[in-house]
């Protein structure tokens, strides 16, 4: 039985601002459970054809039933990073349409206790997306040195007690490894002092463990430089972000890409932009979707459209 459970947020939003249409080349960086691919393919029949990628083979084993009706659709198991080199090998130059990003980790992914995502739940240390990758949590915890710790929980989770979760953290795997969630939760907890918050103490420390494990931000920037060179003009990315640090990247490429100026010269010797702003600020998520699924509160979506090709 298929109970992969994922939530496509601002599911019409998104997909409206790709501005759909019959017969061109649409990517949709991050497949999930399929609810932004499936929109996207019903409004790009009949010759239309939608390009899914994802690392995780639960996703990708979810939406391949979910969306086997549909015979103009190529599911591709590889991260987005690889965009470029995986449109190559389908002989595609320029993506037409448009391309879709949701960056969120999805509800399955967060909520299966195996994955060892959740603080909520005892479970190894894991936090991967590609459960085939090697690098876990557990390696993060266990062998990054207390510096390196210290720099990820602030820099990832913006956490003001990282100093000292990172000592503490050190401390007690010298006299034994810390395998599971409920042990790092723990530890946060017991060497935090107790604030009124509504989000658990160990959160931020959670988020920067898993923005390491999986190059998260580092992938954002990668991807979207790709992305931008291999639109064609006309075409739409469509990016949705869930934290304030993915949103700060994808701001920064967007504004410098649509400036006229990008070199600081003196005498500007720079190219015409490549992209335009479709929204100046962030669109966010209306107050139906927010009673429907209260974490949707986080989430900004920003729009470009492709004027320049080099």
């Amino acid at each position: 039985m298929d109970n992969f459970k994922h939530y496509s947020v601002m599911l019409n939003e998104a997909v409206d601002a790709l501005q759909c249409k019959n017969g061109k080349i649409y990517v949709d960086c991050t497949l999930g459970g399929g609810g932004h691919s499936e929109l996207i393919l019903k409004r790009i029949q009949p010759d239309g054809k939608l390009i899914s990628f994802d690392i995780d083979d639960e996703a990708i084993e979810h939406s391949k039933e979910r969306l086997k009706s549909y015979n103009n659709l190529t599911i591709i198991k590889s991260s987005y990073v690889n965009i470029k080199s995986e449109l190559k090998k389908l002989n595609i130059d320029r993506i037409t349409g448009g391309v879709i990003l949701d960056l969120g980790a999805s509800y399955h992914q967060l909520t299966k206790p195996e994955r060892g995502f959740s603080f909520l739940k005892d479970a190894p240390l894991d936090m991967r997306f590609d459960t085939k990758a090697d690098f876990t949590a557990y390696d993060v915890i266990n062998g990054y040195k207390e510096d390196d710790l210290v720099r990820i929980f602030s820099e990832y989770g913006e956490e003001r007690f990282s100093k000292r979760i990172a000592k503490k953290i050190v401390e007690v795997r010298k006299l034994s490894p810390i395998r599971t969630t409920k042990e790092l939760a723990d530890i946060i907890i017991n060497c935090t002092p107790s604030v009124k918050s509504h989000i658990h103490p160990a959160t931020r420390v959670f988020q920067a463990v898993r923005i390491e494990v999986n190059g998260e931000l580092e992938n954002i920037k990668s991807v979207l430089n790709d992305i931008i060179d291999v639109l064609d003009a006309g075409a739409y990315i469509s990016v949705i972000s869930f934290h304030s640090l993915e949103d700060r990247i994808v701001k920064q490429i967007f504004k410098h890409e649509s400036s006229k100026c990008r070199c600081n010269n003196m005498i500007c010797t720079c190219t015409p932009p490549k992209i335009e702003l479709v929204n100046k600020k962030p669109i966010t998520a209306s107050e139906a979707e927010l009673s429907e699924n209260p974490p949707s509160r986080s989430a900004k979506l920003r729009v470009v459209k492709c004027i320049n090709i080099c």
